[in-house]
């Protein structure tokens, strides 16, 4: 890893290596797969230097396995993939999610459904990222747009998944993967590491689920003498398997609303001239990066247009979309899928908005043309 504090040339796959070992990370299990590869690649070369550990796996399921039973050790861990492979995931991430056990996944997406379009971008998995395992339960699914907020979201997300105890999703399409672009990067020594809260006090008083006013229960460290026993089932505080409705509701109600309890930490958003906006563009990707293109060139036409960016996708940033859209009669949705996060939009937008997709499926991009297009057709009627 080049030296940090200097301009360089870097694609998004590797600065999400970069970013996750200079967060901390010290095991990465994966198999590969298009266009993520170049994750597991770069992984590969550097974490021997770091002392950790690089592991490929016989598939997906067995990678999600292996960065779990390396977190429960003690390890921060991630793997990386793509749609089918994410697809894959999804029931151990619901185990996860379930013995809150940190982890991160990082999802290049392509076209799907099934093997899809390998090499061509899409934003097909936004839904299933939120929803795709089984059963109520919370994710952090962080959603960056460039090659430096790639390495930025990286570090945050082991953040979040360690201090919360809580799976963090880093989605990102094929162009973002592959693009290069110039970046100066912070020195790794300048970067807070994200410490877990590990067990303390005697032995006998340990529930590895208690809960707390932070919501985030404490880990057992193995070989510090606490017991701790993890399932997939739902338990009581004591970790043990319970089918007590009271002790099952307070089980799911804690780890639920410990998104909510965390909810300013978890947040992040980009306003881009909101203030006055009759039309807001939403999306992410890089469908944000035309939609940014756009929203200046309908400036430049007087015309009063501003850009909501959810980098934190889920939970959406529900307080500050509402107070950046509340003078929008009209919310445009550019994403390359059939209709997915204006689903989302729909959902908290007020009576008196409309909102408009534009959507595309064919393994193309949403250029700025399309995105001004539709701004200009919307302010003639």
């Amino acid at each position: 890893m080049r030296a940090t504090g200097q301009l360089q040339n870097l694609q998004g796959n590797h600065a999400c290596a970069m970013g996750a070992i200079a967060a901390g990370c010290r095991f990465f299990a994966g198999y590969p797969i298009t266009p993520s590869s170049e994750i597991a690649e770069k992984m590969s070369l550097e974490l021997p230097k770091v002392d950790g550990i690089f592991i490929q796996m016989e598939d997906e399921i067995a990678s999600m396995g292996a960065i779990l039973g390396a977190s429960m050790g003690g390890s921060k861990a991630m793997t990386a993939t793509s749609g089918p492979g994410f697809s894959l995931k999804q029931e151990n991430l619901g185990y996860a999610a379930g013995a809150e056990i940190p982890c991160v996944v990082v999802n290049v997406m392509r076209g799907g459904p099934s093997t899809g379009l390998p090499t061509r971008p899409a934003q097909g998995d936004i839904m299933q990222a939120r929803w795709g395992t089984h059963g109520d339960h919370g994710v952090i699914v962080l959603a960056p747009c460039s090659v430096k907020e790639i390495y930025q979201e990286m570090i945050r997300a082991f953040w979040l998944t360690e201090t919360l105890r809580v799976p963090v999703v880093v989605i990102y399409d094929e162009v973002i993967g592959h693009l290069v672009e110039t970046v100066e990067l912070p020195s790794p020594q300048s970067i807070e590491q994200a410490e877990r809260k590990w067990a303390s006090g005697p032995s006998a008083e340990f529930l590895p689920y208690q809960k707390t006013k932070d919501m985030v229960p404490a880990m057992a460290r193995p070989g510090d003498g606490y017991r701790a026993h993890t399932t997939g089932l739902t338990t009581s505080e004591s970790g043990f398997p319970t089918q007590d409705p009271g002790q099952v509701e307070a089980m799911v109600t804690r780890r639920l609303g410990k998104l909510e309890h965390h909810a300013a930490d978890i947040a992040s958003y980009e306003e881009i001239d909101c203030k006055d906006a009759k039309i807001i563009l939403v999306t992410v990707g890089i469908s944000a990066r035309a939609a940014a293109r756009a929203q200046q060139q309908a400036r430049d036409k007087g015309l009063k247009v501003g850009l909501f960016r959810p980098i934190t996708l889920w939970p959406f940033p529900v307080v500050a979309f509402r107070a950046a859209s509340k003078k929008a009669t009209h919310i445009i949705v550019p994403e390359m899928n059939a209709g997915q996060l204006i689903l989302e939009i729909e959902r908290l937008m007020s009576a008196k908005q409309t909102a408009v997709g534009i959507n595309r499926i064919d393994g193309e991009v949403i250029d700025p043309v399309a995105i001004l297009e539709k701004i200009e057709e919307i302010s003639r009627a």
